[in-house]
């Protein structure tokens, strides 16, 4: 079989999404109990005995300053992902003309990403993880590194309640 045909058969791909090994029937969203074992590295969230993807929070950095420097942004990124135990695999950014700056940081346990508006002193950032990351610990490195103590969160339980605690025990 050449190279092509692999490729069709989505076998050899680099992404590791060459098969899955659990059952998930999308019709009646069943899940199969294996999946939230707890000794299973999935980096799925147990807590107070939900089930969960990660935590996502959507953060509104007002009346920031700096969210036109593309270094200081990047920056920003790394402090989050340190502050917060994840890991860093990809920081990409684009600067904007006459100003703005959007980018992602690409994390083992998902993502962080922002689109700003200089301008008004606006900055819109996803901060996404799963498994012991700590995402809350990225709103008090946006203050700092933003300069504001205007900063508004909103916080979403990913897949929370495709499956209850007593199903994952």
């Amino acid at each position: 079989m050449d190279g092509a045909n692999l490729f069709q058969l989505g076998i050899g791909l680099e992404t590791g999404a060459h098969e899955e090994d659990s059952c998930v029937r999308m019709q009646d969203t069943t899940i199969s109990r294996d999946l939230f074992d707890e000794d299973r590295d999935d980096h799925f969230i147990r807590r107070d005995g939900r089930v969960f993807a990660g935590t996502h929070l959507i953060i509104e950095v007002v009346n920031g300053t700096g969210l036109d420097d593309e270094a200081r942004i990047q920056q920003a990124f790394r402090d989050c992902v340190d502050e917060c135990g994840a890991t860093l695999l990809h920081i990409h950014t684009h600067k904007f003309s006459p100003q703005g700056v959007s980018g992602v940081a690409v994390l083992a346990e998902s993502h962080i990403s922002v689109h700003t508006w200089p301008e008004i002193g606006y900055g819109a950032f996803d901060v996404f993880m799963c498994g012991d990351a700590q995402p809350w610990r990225a709103v008090g490195v946006l203050k700092a590194a933003f300069a504001t103590d205007d900063v508004r969160v909103n916080e979403l339980l990913r897949g929370d309640g495709l499956v209850n605690g007593a199903e994952a025990a």
